[in-house]
C-alpha cells in the first residue's frame, strides 16, 4: 500500500487518491465546492511559480503550496 503524503509531494504525471483534508472549514468548503473530496482521485499536471496545476474530474485548478500541502493523497492505479 502507497503512504499517505501531502499533494505537494506527489510527482508531476501520477494519479492520486485524496484521502483526507486538513484544513479550517473556510477553505474546507471552498476545496470541496471545486470538487476536492475524500477518495476523489486527481492528477498533478504541473508545480511552477509556487503553485500546483491539478485536474480534479475533468476541470484543472491552481493550487498555492500552502492549500495543497493541507490536502493528504495516496498514489492511485486503477
Amino acid at each position: 500500500m502507497a503512504p499517505i503524503i501531502p499533494l505537494v509531494m506527489m510527482p508531476e504525471g501520477k494519479d492520486s487518491k485524496i484521502i483526507s483534508i486538513n484544513a479550517g472549514k473556510c477553505l474546507l468548503n471552498r476545496l470541496r465546492s471545486m470538487g476536492f473530496i475524500e477518495n476523489t482521485v486527481l492528477k498533478v499536471k504541473r508545480g511552477t511559480n509556487g503553485c500546483l496545476i491539478v485536474s480534479v474530474n475533468g476541470c484543472d485548478y491552481a493550487l498555492g503550496f500552502g492549500m495543497a500541502s493541507k490536502i493528504m493523497v495516496q498514489e492511485y492505479s486503477a
